[in-house]
């Protein structure tokens, strides 16, 4: 069986991602990881781990493209936001390498981002989403006009994480969010049961080839510690229909909510979610649907809802411990 040469861009704390790829593909995977720190705790269960520069900096790309080559890189995702469109913008110089980007396309990158831009992108295609206000002046109309009330939702139009996110009770306390930070959007509070789903986008088909769906019993920032697994066609067809008007490649997370008997769809981070370690548990096994992709050049076989209801996450955190002369000694260079 041919190895496959993943590399984890921003791996930070996603030790049990690694994992998980190690327990699906064994000795057919090496995974090669980066961050910029390095007291990054994932660095400790992949095969070679360098330390970059930033993501912002002018030498970040040149550095990945030379590990791409140095270590005959096949796939390439990042495991934080930010750089889903850098790894995006550069996908052709990846691609003459030979390395598969396992992120959307720059267009859908930039949707995906800007969390105003993608409420108009779906409101345009028809696809049920939560209502959102880029300005005051805007929501402060259809409030007058008896279209919205208290409480509402507000949030960074941009970025990762529920960072600066809250819920907001009246029309001053929003007006005086909005001066602090003209960047913020207004949203519905969506009652309801609050849904995420992990969605695989083959790079060969395009079509979303595994959906697992759970809904949230705990969440904490960053995302849910504590899930149930949910099985649904109406949100498997409603999932299938959302990811055709986007361009994605490879995994993805939606956040979605069920109201009166409807899914709506809020958000979409087009990489590992946090809690794709649930999917796995239960039987979704994106990294064998990757190497089917990029080693065998194949479509996989859809795989939707194959796994059991009331399947239970409960994530909890560990703990690395060792010498940092251990963790310098342990990393690669250039």
């Amino acid at each position: 069986m041919k190895t496959i040469h993943i590399l984890f861009c921003s791996v930070g704390r996603r030790c049990e991602l690694l994992k998980d790829f190690r327990a699906s593909l064994g000795d057919a995977v090496r995974m090669i990881v980066t961050d910029h720190s390095i007291f990054a705790p994932a660095l400790h269960f992949a095969d070679a781990g360098y330390q970059v520069p930033l993501i912002t900096d002018e030498d970040y790309i040149p550095t990945i493209l030379e590990i791409c080559r140095t270590e005959r890189i096949d796939a390439i995702t990042t495991l934080i936001d930010p750089e889903i469109m850098i790894l995006a913008k550069n996908r052709e110089r990846f691609e003459e390498l030979g390395v598969t980007v396992l992120a959307p396309y720059t267009e859908t990158a930039k949707l995906c981002f800007d969390k105003y831009e993608m409420y108009r992108f779906l409101s345009d295609k028809g696809i049920a989403t939560t209502r959102t206000w880029g300005t005051i002046r805007d929501f402060r109309a259809d409030y007058d006009a008896g279209k919205i009330a208290f409480p509402v939702f507000a949030k960074p139009r941009r970025g990762s994480g529920s960072v600066g996110a809250g819920r907001i009770e009246s029309l001053s306390e929003l007006e005086a969010a909005f001066a602090r930070d003209p960047s913020l959007i207004a949203q519905e509070l969506m009652t309801g049961k609050d849904m995420d789903a992990d969605v695989y986008v083959d790079t060969v088909s395009h079509e979303a080839a595994a959906i697992f769906a759970k809904e949230k019993i705990s969440t904490v920032i960053g995302g849910a510690n504590k899930t149930i697994s949910v099985k649904d066609d109406v949100l498997f067809s409603f999932v299938q229909e959302a990811v055709r008007v986007f361009r994605f490649n490879g995994p993805l997370d939606m956040d979605l909510f069920y109201r009166d008997g409807r899914y709506y769809l809020s958000e979409v981070n087009p990489r590992f979610g946090g809690a794709y370690l649930h999917a796995f548990g239960a039987g979704v096994d994106f990294p064998k649907l990757i190497y089917r992709n990029v080693i065998e050049k194949k479509a996989n076989d859809p795989q939707i809802g194959a796994y059991d209801e009331d399947v239970v996450m409960m994530m909890y955190d560990s703990v690395v411990i060792t010498r940092k002369s251990d963790i310098e000694a342990g990393l690669k260079h250039l």
